[in-house]
C-alpha cells in the first residue's frame, strides 16, 4: 500500500488534530496517522478538563471529540498505524508503518506525543494489568470501592486522584517532598487536601508492589530514615511524567538528550518540511492550548514550504531552460537595482527564466542556496548550480547570459 498526501501529520493528540484542522482548511490533502485506536493523544486518557479557553465545562475526551469532528469536517483524513520509520528525500517524505504500509507527503508533522514514564520498581512490569496502572479514565471502574495508591505529586498525579476519588474507597498519595510541599498547581493541591478519600504519605517513594496474581501491598520507603511500611492496597497508579515517542526519529531529525525534538520557535526541526509539535518537542509549558497553538503553527508554516518548494520545482529545478535567480529584499536598494536592470535585459528572449527570490518572504531557498548577502544571481541549469554572482556588477552579468 502507498498513498500521497501533501501532509502527514503523525500523532492525533491536541497537537496533530490541530494541525490537521488549519492544513485542511487551507485545502492541503491531509492524514493523521494515529497509533492509537482512539485519537486524542494524552488528554484522551484524562476526565476532567477547566482550563482550556472559552469551554469551561467539558471533558478532556469529549474536547478532543470535537477536535476530531472539527478536522474531519474539512476533509483530514484518518489512518491507523504504528511508524516505523521517516526517510526525508528533499521534497518528498516516506512514512512507513510496522505493518509495511507506505505513505508519501510534501510535509511532514511530528505529534507523536510522549508515553507514561515508568520507574521500574520491583513489581511494577509484573503487576501491569492486575492493578498497575497509568490511565485512571480507562481503569478508573475497574477499582470501584477498592483503596489504591498513587505515585506522584504533580498536576496529572493530582488531577487524576481528585477523578480516581469518585470511584475507590481510598487513594493513598506516595510524595518524595516534605509535608504540604507538592510539583502541582496551588488550585490543584488545594482541591486535592479537601478530598476526603485522600491521604499523603511524605518524604516517601514506593519501592516495591508485592501480591499473588493481583497487586496486594505497596512496601513504600520513607527517604529521611529509611523506614519501610506495607500498605495495603488493591492497585498502584503512577503519574510520574513521560517519555517522548521519539525511537523512530533518531538519525533524522535532531533530538536533545532526553529524546525531544528539538525545534526553532516556528516548530521546525533541522529537516525542511518536517516540523515537531506539542509534547514531542523540547519546550517548558505542556498542555492543551499550548499544543494546539504548536499544531497551528506548524501547519501555517507547512502550507508555506509546500508552495515554495512547487513554485520552486516548477520554475527553477524541472525548467527546460536555464533560470536566472535574483535573490532580493524590498529593503535593500541595491538588490532593488539589480532587479530593475534584470527586468530592462529581456531575459525571456534570451532563453532564461527569471525568477525573484524575496529573501524574507522565502528563507527557505536562501538557505538552501547559502545566499548570506543581497543581492546574489545564480544561474541554474538542469537543477545545478552553473554560476553564482554575489553582488554583481553589470559586466559580470553580461558575461554570466
Amino acid at each position: 500500500m502507498s498513498a500521497n498526501y501533501d501532509l502527514i501529520v503523525l500523532g492525533g493528540g491536541p497537537a496533530g488534530m490541530a494541525s490537521a484542522i488549519y492544513s485542511s482548511r487551507s485545502r492541503l490533502n491531509t492524514l493523521v496517522l494515529e497509533t492509537k485506536r482512539k485519537t486524542g493523544g494524552q488528554p484522551g486518557t484524562y476526565h476532567d478538563m477547566e482550563n482550556y479557553p472559552g469551554v469551561p465545562e467539558t471533558t478532556a475526551s469529549e474536547l478532543m471529540e470535537n477536535f476530531r469532528t472539527h478536522a474531519e469536517k474539512f476533509g483530514t483524513e484518518f489512518e491507523r498505524g504504528e511508524v516505523k520509520s521517516l526517510e526525508v528525500n528533499g521534497f518528498e517524505k516516506v512514512i512507513t508503518t510496522k505493518k509495511g504500509e507506505e505513505y508519501r507527503a510534501k510535509s511532514v508533522v511530528i505529534a507523536t506525543g510522549a508515553e507514561p514514564r515508568k520507574l521500574g520498581i520491583k513489581g511494577e512490569e509484573e503487576f501491569k494489568g492486575k492493578g498497575v496502572s497509568y490511565c485512571a479514565t480507562c481503569d478508573a471502574d475497574l477499582f470501584t470501592d477498592l483503596d489504591i495508591v498513587v505515585v506522584g505529586n504533580g498536576n496529572s498525579a493530582v488531577e487524576e486522584s481528585i477523578y480516581l476519588s469518585k470511584f475507590v474507597n481510598k487513594i493513598t498519595m506516595i510524595v518524595i517532598h516534605d509535608e504540604g510541599v507538592m510539583d502541582a498547581e496551588k488550585i490543584l493541591q488545594e482541591k486535592a487536601m479537601e478530598n476526603d478519600k485522600i491521604e499523603f504519605v511524605w518524604n516517601s517513594v514506593l519501592e516495591e508492589i508485592k501480591g499473588e496474581g493481583l497487586v496486594e501491598k505497596a512496601v513504600v520507603k520513607n527517604i529521611k530514615n529509611g523506614e519501610k511500611t506495607e500498605l495495603d492496597c488493591n492497585g498502584v497508579f503512577f503519574f510520574v511524567g513521560r517519555v517522548p515517542s521519539t525511537d523512530f526519529l533518531e538519525g533524522v531529525v535532531d533530538l536533545t538528550e532526553h529524546g525531544y525534538v528539538k525545534t526553532t520557535k516556528q516548530m521546525e526541526t533541522n529537516q525542511p518540511g518536517v516540523y515537531a509539535v506539542g509534547d514531542v518537542r523540547d519546550k517548558v509549558v505542556r498542555q492543551v492550548i499550548t499544543a494546539a497553538g504548536d499544531g497551528a503553527t506548524a501547519a501555517v508554516l507547512a502550507q508555506g514550504y509546500i508552495e515554495e518548494e512547487e513554485y520552486w520545482h516548477n520554475h527553477v529545478v524541472n525548467s527546460d531552460k536555464p533560470a536566472l535567480v535574483a535573490f532580493w529584499s524590498v529593503t535593500d536598494q541595491e538588490s532593488m537595482d539589480l532587479i530593475s536592470q534584470l527586468e530592462g535585459m529581456e531575459l525571456e528572449d534570451k532563453g532564461y527564466k527569471f525568477i525573484k527570490i524575496d529573501t524574507y518572504k522565502n528563507r527557505l531557498i536562501s538557505d538552501r542556496y547559502d545566499v548570506e548577502e543581497i543581492p546574489t544571481l545564480l544561474k541554474i541549469e538542469s537543477g545545478e548550480v552553473a554560476s553564482k554572482l554575489v553582488k554583481p556588477e553589470k559586466e559580470k552579468i553580461k558575461e554570466l547570459i
